[in-house]
């Protein structure tokens, strides 16, 4: 159902006035705990002095995926960052009663991104979204929310958003990730429920849970510059990677038996189709099956758990367009030497990619 939303002024926060120019820390009731104490979180707001578009960036959503929150303290921290025209709202840790469980879900064990646009009248986490709705996106014209992948798994950083409509796919392509997936999001998630009440909203995946990873933070940072920049808030050059790709199917390689992975891909790796991506061994090592790519594709994510039984998630692959080569994409990365190239060398860490010969290496 999609939200009614009345547009409300970001120049006057809940009584509070904040000038044109001004930055602001102010907090927004959002519950109340057991003990019957009032749940605020805490917000910055930085305005420019002349008038233009506002973008929320959000994170924490859910509350133990806090590589979001690393990039916006970074944010709130720089004095150098000055917007030219219109408003940011700068939101650290959107959903506190889970993050301060460090938990990626409610106390009453709701995903609240499932619960937008939420109602005044229901369960905590409906109440909660329908706060953020009636404060936060209501002020906003765009917005960001950023993501990890959830528990024992990692993401390569990429971006996610319903290209069907111009201004999301603006805001998609110019945040400057290698990979887009296409798509409107699950029904209840908030960049759904805020583009479909009129604020176009992008996410950003990357990263694991309970984790602030220097280059994810490094990516996500430069995207929300660079959505900035394409708005006309900020000053300088969108920063580009060497390729992008967009993304229209993907999916989950799942373990045929239990047992023990070696893996032989990493996070960000492009693979060809029938390459292989991990070998299912016994716990002495002797291998009892093998998974391979099912088409020419990259490494969205990918467990961090070598431990599975039948039908856990193991490796997720987007499949690449039908004209984009796996080897030409292999090329631009060998030959990218900034960001991109340390991010797919940071998240390889997590994992120990095994050749099968048994070499520790990278395919």
């Amino acid at each position: 159902m999609t939200a009614k939303l009345t547009r409300k002024p970001i120049d006057n926060w809940q009584g509070q006035a904040i000038a044109p120019g001004e930055s602001r820390d102010v907090k927004l009731a959002i519950g109340e705990s057991y003990s019957g104490m009032t749940v605020r979180i805490p917000l910055h707001i930085r305005r420019a002095k002349k008038d233009g578009p506002v973008l929320f960036v959000t994170a924490a959503l859910h509350g133990d995926e806090i590589n979001g929150t690393g990039t916006i303290r970074q944010l709130i921290q720089d004095d150098e960052f000055e917007i030219l025209k219109g408003s940011v709202i700068l939101v650290p840790v959107l959903n506190l009663l889970a993050f301060d469980r460090h938990s990626r879900y409610l106390p009453d064990r709701r995903d609240l991104n499932r619960c937008f646009p939420g109602s005044s009248s229901g369960s905590l986490a409906a109440r909660m979204a329908n706060t953020v709705f009636q404060e936060i996106v209501s002020r906003c014209d765009y917005g960001i929310d950023l993501h990890t992948a959830a528990v024992r798994r990692t993401n390569y950083p990429n971006v996610r958003a319903d290209l069907s409509k111009k201004p999301i796919r603006r805001l998609a392509e110019a945040f400057g990730s290698e990979l887009i997936l296409n798509g409107k999001g699950p029904q209840g998630a908030f960049r759904r429920e805020a583009c479909a009440a009129g604020c176009p909203s992008i996410i950003m995946e990357g990263g694991e849970v309970w984790k602030v990873e220097p280059s994810i933070v490094e990516s996500a940072n430069r995207g929300v510059r660079n959505v900035l920049r394409a708005l006309g808030m900020l000053a300088g050059e969108i920063e580009k990677p060497n390729y992008q790709v967009i993304i229209q199917k993907t999916k989950w390689i799942r373990a045929e038996r239990g047992g023990f992975l070696q893996f032989h891909v990493a996070p960000g790796d492009i693979v060809k189709a029938r390459q292989p991506l991990a070998t299912n061994t016994n716990l002495l090592g002797h291998e009892r099956s093998m998974l391979r790519a099912p088409f020419d594709g990259v490494v969205v994510g990918m467990t961090t758990l070598p431990a599975v039984s039948p039908g856990e998630p193991v490796c997720h692959l987007g499949k690449l367009p039908a004209d984009t080569k796996a080897e030409t994409l292999r090329r631009l990365r060998t030959e990218e030497s900034g960001l991109e190239g340390r991010v797919v060398e940071d998240l390889a860490s997590n994992v120990m990619v095994v050749e099968q010969s048994g070499q520790v290496g990278r395919d």
